[in-house]
């Protein structure tokens, strides 16, 4: 039975908890959906299942084991989860259902939603942190969804510019702001604001990596209008500028 642990780190996962990590990695490798990781104090993973190890093009789940993100996934892909991690371990506070943009090997950047939190000893001292980040997908059967709500997604989807706010696209959907939450949480698992957030941002990545288009011009298609407002949401969600996450992506993709 693999439970991903060298020798050198398996007395640090003893330290971190008193559950069979192994067993929960093992556990999590029934969703390859989820990428599943348990840290130590200084941020390096003592436990990941297969499916984190698979998205940064690794060979085997143990060839994570004592690294940081920014040592497995180049440039700020990595660089941002290992600073949440820094703050996560610093504070002690929790990152709970974080939607964000991450790389999953070879070229294909995905939306996750992502949690992380402390682990604390009985001396009240944070030795750690445990998380996942599920990948944001539609879990049910696209015929159950009500006819007027696809229509209103997919005149979103082509129109970014013309929906702002949940209370407009609930209008266009002919539904109330509660079922328009409920429908968002259980096909997407996303908040209305989070999905109108995520389209935009999605729209912004595609043109950046299929077109030519200037960020100006990206900024105006995507839905906003003005172009460091872009920006920030942009960096809130990847991690990197929109300049910065077309080069980026560029050269992954070449490697």
């Amino acid at each position: 039975m693999n439970t991903w642990l060298t020798p050198t780190t398996e007395f640090a996962a003893r330290q971190l908890t008193s559950i069979d990590i192994g067993l929960l990695a093992q556990l999590f490798d029934q969703a390859d959906d989820v990428a599943f990781f348990i840290k130590n104090e200084h941020g390096q993973y003592v436990c990941v299942n297969e499916s984190l190890a698979k998205r940064h093009g690794l060979k085997r789940a143990a060839d994570a084991i004592g690294k940081r993100p920014s040592e497995i996934c180049p440039g700020d892909f990595g660089q941002v989860p290992a600073e949440q991690d820094a703050k996560v371990l610093r504070t002690g506070r929790a990152l709970v259902g974080h939607l964000e943009m991450q790389w999953h090997r070879p070229h294909k950047p995905v939306w996750c939603l992502t949690t992380k939190l402390p682990i604390i000893d009985s001396d009240d001292h944070i030795i750690g942190l445990v998380g996942f980040s599920r990948d944001v997908r539609v879990p049910v059967e696209t015929d159950i969804i009500p006819n007027e709500f696809a229509q209103a997604l997919e005149f979103f989807e082509q129109n970014p510019i013309e929906i702002s706010t949940p209370s407009m696209l609930a209008e266009r959907a002919n539904m109330s702001l509660q079922r328009l939450a409920r429908l968002t949480k259980r096909l997407f698992g996303l908040t209305p604001s989070q999905f109108i957030r995520q389209t935009r941002v999605a729209t912004a990545s595609r043109l950046l990596l299929d077109t030519d288009k200037t960020i100006a011009d990206i900024s105006f298609s995507s839905g906003f209008y003005d172009q460091s407002a872009f920006t920030r949401a942009f960096r809130a969600a990847t991690g990197v500028t929109p300049s910065q996450f077309r080069q980026q992506t560029q050269n992954l993709a070449k490697e």
